[in-house]
């Protein structure tokens, strides 16, 4: 069964490790992003280099998310593009290097349509393989991020 807040909304309330992964309840795991983190651009940008600088692409993908769910109609392929790159990142950590390109390519074709600096980031992405080494791929994707 899914957990659900008092409103009846999907949540998960179970702890997660460093790459994302569903830990046991009671289990303790890293801080998440909370479920109603609606940020601004500048601050999802922020908090999204930071958690790819601690190497959680998994978080900034939350923080990306959270963005996506608040950000104007015209903003929102953009940042879904984003949350799509780093749950790829995440791919790369876990050795799901199938599952990683699936995610890069779907969100490289919607950050490269919004031009520079996130074409640059998308052609980053589409440039890495499945045996990318996760760090210089968390790293690379970090550095294309406008700040």
């Amino acid at each position: 069964m899914r957990d659900r807040d008092s409103e009846g909304r999907p949540r998960n309330a179970r702890p997660r490790d460093a790459y994302g992964r569903p830990m046991p309840y009671g289990a303790t795991g890293v801080p998440r992003v909370p479920d109603d983190y609606a940020p601004t651009t500048e601050q999802a940008l922020a908090d999204g280099r930071r958690f790819l600088r601690d190497g959680m692409p998994f978080n900034a993908h939350e923080v990306f998310e959270g963005r996506w769910k608040c950000a104007p109609a015209p903003e929102r392929e953009l940042w879904q593009g984003l949350a799509q790159i780093c749950v790829g990142l995440t791919h790369l950590q876990r050795g799901n290097g199938r599952g990683a390109l699936t995610l890069f390519n779907r969100g490289t074709a919607r950050v490269q349509s919004y031009g520079e600096p996130y074409d640059e980031v998308g052609r980053i992405a589409s440039g890495f393989d499945a045996d990318t080494d996760a760090e210089e791929a968390i790293d690379a994707v970090l550095a294309a991020l406008p700040s």
